[in-house]
C-alpha cells in the first residue's frame, strides 16, 4: 500500500494556504490521496476569551510573542500520541533547508508538522517540548512562517513516488539549465530578434548535454 504522507501545519492564518494547496501539483497529490494537509488555529486552543494567544516577552524587547500552550494543545490535537512524527519549528535561525531534507522527509516521515511562527517569534519552551527541528528557508527574514510551511510542503510532496506524472521531472536527477526554450524559433522584442540556440536542434544528444551543462554549474 502506497504511503500517504500528512502535514499539520500550525498557522495563525490557515486561509493563506487555500489556492496554492488547491492548485497544480499540490492540489493533484492530495486529490490522489499522496498527502493531506490539515490546519491547526492555534486561537482555537487557548482558553482566553478573546482568543488571544500573544504577550510581551519576558525581559522586555519589541513586538509579541506567541504563547507556548496553545500551540502545544494544537501539536497534541494534530498528532495525538502517534509515533515518529517529525516537528519542525520554522525560523529564521535555523539550519538551511535543503532537497536532502526533503527526500529524507519524504522517505521517512507519515506526519511532519510545521509550526508557523508569527510576530516576534514562539516561545522558546515549544521547540524543546516537542524535539523539534529549528529550519530555515533562506537568510532573510519573513512576516511569517506560512510562506516557508508552503516550500517545505511543495518540496518534499514532489519527491513522493507517484506524485510527479515523470520521474525525471525531478530536476536534481537529470541534467538541466536555468536557460530554456520553446516555439516560435524566433520572437521580435522592440525590433530586436531572438533566436533559439541552434544547438537544441542539432539532434546530437551529447553536445546539447554539453551546453545545459554550462548552466549548472
Amino acid at each position: 500500500m502506497t504511503k500517504k504522507l500528512n502535514f499539520h501545519i500550525i498557522t495563525l492564518f490557515p486561509k493563506v494556504f487555500d489556492d496554492y494547496t488547491r492548485e497544480s501539483i499540490i492540489g493533484r497529490a492530495k486529490q490522489k490521496k499522496k498527502i493531506s494537509i490539515s490546519f491547526y488555529n492555534p486561537r482555537d486552543y487557548t482558553a482566553d476569551k478573546h482568543k488571544r494567544v500573544d504577550r510581551k516577552p519576558y525581559g522586555g524587547g519589541p513586538g509579541m510573542v506567541l504563547e507556548a500552550i496553545p500551540i502545544l494543545s494544537a501539536a497534541k490535537k494534530a498528532v495525538g500520541r502517534k509515533k515518529g512524527v517529525k516537528v519542525i519549528f520554522l525560523t529564521p535561525s535555523g539550519k538551511q533547508f535543503t532537497n536532502t531534507h526533503a527526500r529524507k522527509w519524504a522517505r521517512q516521515y507519515k506526519d511532519i508538522v510545521l509550526i508557523s511562527g508569527h510576530y516576534e517569534g514562539v516561545d522558546a519552551r515549544v521547540k524543546k517540548a516537542l524535539k523539534a527541528e529549528e529550519i530555515s528557508v533562506g537568510p532573510y527574514i519573513l512576516t511569517g512562517g506560512e510562506i516557508p510551511a508552503m516550500i517545505i510542503v511543495d518540496s518534499v510532496t514532489r519527491q513522493l513516488p507517484g506524485v510527479l506524472g515523470n520521474v525525471s521531472s525531478l530536476e536534481e536527477k537529470r541534467v538541466s539549465s536555468s536557460d530554456v526554450y520553446t516555439r516560435p524559433e524566433e520572437i521580435v522584442y522592440k525590433k530586436k530578434k531572438y533566436r533559439v540556440p541552434k544547438v537544441l536542434f542539432s539532434g546530437d544528444h551529447k553536445k546539447v548535454e554539453e551546453w545545459r551543462r554550462k548552466f549548472t554549474k
